[in-house]
């Protein structure tokens, strides 16, 4: 029983409608060129492949997408990058509506109303209510409300909070009240960030834009949430199934220490030299495992990508247990969740690493819209049955695919 998207052998998820409404972020027909492209089915037909890389949601972004031609559309791959700008205008959007660092968005006002109720977007509603949603679902490991707990942990310093200051943030934990066209947090100084739902609900959108202009072969990388959609036209000769390799711990931990010693080598007096930097030799990385799927969204919660060392030689990570308020201390280095829905990835990927293997497998396999990779902290790889046939071992050249 295949429950997720598209993998070996292929069947699909049906569409769940739970935020499939057209509100403000509608711009089908809204620019003028846009419209659905006519692909081909010539024999002599060959992709018109487009992509647009770009900084978004505090990360790299990029978006590529293909179009059949065979030479009858001379104005497909300049209506490709139409739709593609529209692709990432709308991710700009969102990022302007959602932001907590940028003053006047919806986040932003709503964090600092002192506890009173602000209006907002119908979608910054929409995704708030989805944020409870998925908090209920997990009891409570998924929380957006953990924010002020989270500004705690500063990585950039090294800095470890003490524990009262802990319990005193946690107290400070509250969802916002949602009342149509306006929210309100429970008390003053009550924050939210949707940092851990925003990219899976945008990609998600920028999907069905990109389907509904008829782009049916896509990638959509939105800082690790991971859209494939049809044929894997990146491959040297296209493939019916993306090959999506998952990062390894012990090698993300190699890639990170080799990434540190290369900006120690070029830092100097006088800044740092670009030049040490270019000439370091890249880490050679291999994947843990990779998957052959198609049509589905990959995300990976995982505690090795943004971690310091204190001073007594104890790392701590960024997923934090919202019942604690400190790291997450279970057994698992990374949770992938592949998914139909991007959103439902970021929702359930961060809380299922919280749980640990044993509980973690169990939930997902007790949901019929998920399929999961587990990676242990000692390296143990364990997946749910509907995802095994679409593993892989990794051999030789598996370098070569790329990591998300």
């Amino acid at each position: 029983n295949y429950r997720g998207c598209c993998f070996r052998p292929s069947i699909g998820f049906s569409a769940s409608p739970l935020y499939r409404k057209e509100g403000p972020v509608n711009i089908r027909n809204a620019q003028s060129g846009t419209g659905p492209l006519k692909t081909t089915t010539s024999e002599n037909a060959e992709p018109e492949i487009r992509s647009r890389s770009f900084f978004a949601f505090n990360t790299n972004c990029c978006i590529k997408a293909a179009v059949e031609t065979d030479g009858a559309q001379l104005s497909s791959g300049q209506l490709l990058e139409k739709i593609l700008d529209n692709a990432v205008g709308l991710c700009y959007r969102y990022e302007k509506l959602w932001s907590h660092t940028q003053k006047g968005s919806d986040i932003w006002r709503l964090n600092h109303a002192q506890g009173k109720a602000v209006p907002i977007d119908a979608e910054t509603a929409k995704i708030l209510q989805l944020s409870r949603h998925y908090c209920e679902e997990t009891a409570g490991l998924f929380d957006v409300s953990m924010a002020p707990v989270a500004e705690l942990w500063n990585f950039r310093k090294a800095q470890v909070p003490k524990p009262a200051e802990i319990a005193l943030e946690i107290a400070k934990t509250g969802h916002p009240r949602i009342m149509e066209d306006h929210a309100q947090l429970p008390i003053a100084e009550s924050k939210v960030t949707l940092g851990g739902i925003a990219k899976g609900y945008v990609a998600d959108r920028v999907s069905e834009f990109l389907e509904d202009c008829s782009i049916h072969d896509a990638l959509i990388n939105l800082g690790g949430n991971i859209v494939v959609k049809g044929s894997a036209f990146l491959a040297e000769t296209p493939q019916r199934y993306w090959r999506i390799g998952i990062r390894s711990p012990k090698h993300a931990s190699r890639r990170k220490a080799a990434e540190e010693r290369a900006a120690a080598i070029a830092r100097s007096p006088h800044g740092t030299d670009l030049r040490a930097l270019r000439n370091c030799t890249p880490f050679n990385e291999e994947p843990a495992c990779i998957l052959e799927l198609s049509d589905c969204s990959i995300v990976t919660s995982s505690i090795y990508e943004r971690c310091f060392t204190d001073e007594y030689g104890n790392i701590h990570h960024h997923i934090v247990d919202p019942r604690t308020g400190r790291p997450s201390n279970s057994d698992l280095a990374s949770a992938t969740v592949i998914s139909k829905r991007s959103i439902d990835g970021d929702g359930f990927s961060t809380a299922l690493l919280i749980m640990g293997s044993y509980w973690a497998k169990n939930y997902a396999e007790g949901h019929p819209d998920l399929e999961a990779v587990f990676i242990t902290r000692d390296g143990r790889i364990e997946a749910t049955s509907g995802i095994r046939e679409a593993m892989g071992c990794v051999a030789g050249g598996a370098e070569s695919h790329a990591l998300f």
